[in-house]
């Protein structure tokens, strides 16, 4: 064992030990959980109340200033999960209890299943069930100083896929042909998987799932602690982490723990990750009863679960280096939302404020920057990050009426694109559900 592992479960080891005393309660339909039999657990120590740093929002519509205008691009999708841009302008989408991938064309709103034998693969292999199928889905990024195509049937993309499978939960990768945009035939064809990282724990839920290629180039991928939760404290679980590897699955160089792909652990089960201009990290993350967070993600941070859900109550102090406070050496969340307003999943991180998609609390957040506290968008060289303070304005709920959301992903040009996720068995679907909807913002 390496001598930072060893000293990191040294230091966590009793109180994982008594977290794992507490037996397992059931959890609602988005992983928070629900009253267990009295004389079948001990009660859990009711979680602190959040301080100041980290406000609980209230519901009240956003000001006046702020507007949302969504417009239905595709509809009749079944549980859409993970969403991608692509080169030309199209969307991928994975369906989680379909196992399969979509090509959705936004011009005509035509929606194109992803053939070839890696997507019979995922179809054949994939074991959907409760929170776990086909989920995440990232594109390989083009080399730094690369020219991407106009088209993407210029060349095959690099697509990497989050699925559950008859053991485990794992990432695999495969090349993705598509035709040119506008042509009807052949129709996008998924190449022979290659399996990059295996051996996740799977569970009814608390699957995690996103995943997402950091500006550093390495790939990011969100567990859950598939309900077992003391593996949020273990280092050597790759449970209730987020992880750092290369498009080989190896751990990165630079992880804080040698030879181990954990960048930062003690999470629950993060669905939303995304970075800044000035390659700040944050996620999205589901508490169990009382607080849902957005946390700013740093290399080594420990975010307490099981031990602490919300914020700490003790003395606050700067992380090294700059960046979110950190109480009795667990980071601290940035923002927390009761669980009935959020259940957060999927986060983008835009220049005037970081949105997350709320399943249970059936709504888009966004969480503004702060007057000159935003990113500034000024050229870094690669590999450099910085750690400016970090202000965020009041959270401010849209999109109301769309029902549960699964995903957001920011466009380039300044929009969003969003999932909803109303035909997974916990909504309430509507005609034309879920569907793909183009959002534009204005105001604030």
């Amino acid at each position: 064992m390496d001598d930072d592992v060893r000293g990191l479960a040294r230091r966590i080891a009793a109180l994982v030990a008594a977290a794992a005393l507490t037996l397992l309660v059931a959890c609602d339909p988005d992983g928070h959980s629900t009253p267990a039999d009295p004389a079948a657990s001990a009660p859990a120590p009711p979680p602190a109340p959040a301080p100041p740093t980290a406000p609980a929002p209230g519901i009240a519509p956003p000001p006046a200033a702020v507007t949302a205008t969504a417009t239905t691009v595709a509809s009749r999708l079944r549980a859409p999960w993970g969403l991608a841009l692509l080169p030309d302008g199209r969307l991928l989408v994975t369906l989680r209890d379909e196992a399969r991938l979509v090509v959705v064309d936004p011009d005509d709103g035509s929606v194109t299943a992803v053939v070839g034998p890696g997507a019979e693969r995922l179809a054949r292999e994939t074991r959907p069930a409760g929170e776990g199928g086909l989920l995440g889905v990232a594109l390989q990024p083009q080399p730094v100083g690369a020219v991407v195509p106009a088209e993407a049937a210029d060349g095959p993309l690099t697509v990497f896929l989050y699925r559950t499978g008859a053991d485990d939960n794992a990432v695999v990768r495969a090349p993705l042909t598509l035709t040119a945009r506008g042509q009807a035939a052949p129709a996008p064809s998924l190449g022979a998987l290659t399996t990059v990282l295996d051996g996740v724990r799977k569970a009814a839920n608390h699957d995690g799932g996103r995943l997402a290629f950091g500006p550093d180039g390495y790939l990011y991928v969100t567990t859950g602690d598939a309900g077992d939760r003391p593996s949020a404290q273990d280092p050597h679980s790759l449970n209730g982490k987020i992880l750092r590897v290369t498009t080989d699955g190896d751990p990165a160089p630079g992880n804080p723990f040698p030879d181990s792909p954990v960048w930062s652990l003690g999470h629950r089960n993060v669905q939303g990750i995304g970075w800044d201009a000035q390659r700040r990290m944050f996620a999205s993350e589901f508490g169990q009863d009382t607080w849902d967070e957005l946390n700013q993600i740093v290399r080594g941070g420990n975010y307490g679960w099981p031990l602490v859900e919300g914020a700490g109550a003790g003395a606050a102090g700067p992380a090294p280096g700059g960046g979110p406070a950190v109480v009795d050496g667990y980071t601290q969340p940035l923002v927390v939302w009761p669980t009935r307003d959020a259940s957060p999943s999927g986060l983008a991180v835009t220049p005037d404020a970081i949105y997350l998609a709320a399943l249970r609390g059936q709504r888009l957040w966004r969480v503004p920057w702060a007057p000159g506290a935003g990113p500034a968008a000024v050229p870094l060289t690669q590999g450099e990050e910085t750690a400016s303070p970090l202000g965020l304005g009041e959270p401010q709920a849209l999109l109301t009426d769309e029902g549960r959301l699964r995903a957001v992903v920011a466009d380039p040009d300044g929009s969003l694109w969003v999932l909803t996720n109303n035909t997974d068995g916990r909504g309430e679907p509507r005609e034309g559900d879920d569907r793909l909807l183009h959002v534009t913002v204005s105001g604030g």
